[in-house]
């Protein structure tokens, strides 16, 4: 029998986590610390990738939630998670996913990304969910692909000139967008 402390606990974030939700994000993805794990994003951005003042805005909003994976009370992951309409589609849209970069390779963000998706398709009757993903992320892609997650083939440009988005370090960068449909018949 599995170890109860060893379980993963979902819940949607409050305002008491927005300190704990910043430094997890910023350690998942900037600075030497986001080295430990592959999602870093440190070669090519530098600066903030989000602030205390976005993570309390968003846990007020009422079509946006932050999930959290938590072991034994410890906060492991996050991922925003909002109520969209594309095109007349109910959707998902998933975004600022951050596992603690010591724990990446692990599952926890599987796992974390199946309960999104199960939020946004019971929940909010969600027919699919929409990511946008910096496109040279080639091996981060690859890993949203391998759970069904296809590119579009649409991009929009990266916010250059805005600091709360992060520092380039380079001209290139674009987002691109993935989706995966969830009605399990390919809709």
């Amino acid at each position: 029998m599995e170890n109860r402390e060893s379980t993963l606990h979902f819940r949607c974030a409050t305002a008491a986590d927005a300190d704990a939700i910043v430094a997890l994000t910023e350690s998942a993805y900037r600075g030497e610390a986001s080295r430990t794990g592959w999602s870093t994003e440190a070669d090519f951005l530098d600066g903030q990738r989000t602030d205390l003042e976005e993570v309390t805005e968003l846990i007020a909003r009422d079509d946006a939630r932050i999930l959290l994976a938590e072991r034994g009370g410890e906060l492991l992951a996050c991922c925003l998670l909002e109520k969209q309409n594309h095109y007349g589609v109910p959707s998902g849209y998933f975004g600022m996913f951050s596992v603690r970069p010591d724990l990446q390779g692990a599952g926890i963000g599987r796992a974390l990304l199946a309960e999104a998706e199960r939020v946004a398709r019971e929940e909010w009757h969600a027919r699919q969910m929409r990511m946008s993903v910096i496109d040279i992320r080639d091996t981060l892609i690859a890993w949203y692909e391998r759970r069904g997650y296809r590119r579009t083939g649409e991009y929009k440009p990266f916010p250059y000139g805005d600091e709360r988005f992060g520092i380039p370090k380079r001209d290139d960068l674009r987002f691109e967008w993935l989706v995966k449909p969830l009605t399990g018949n390919g809709e």
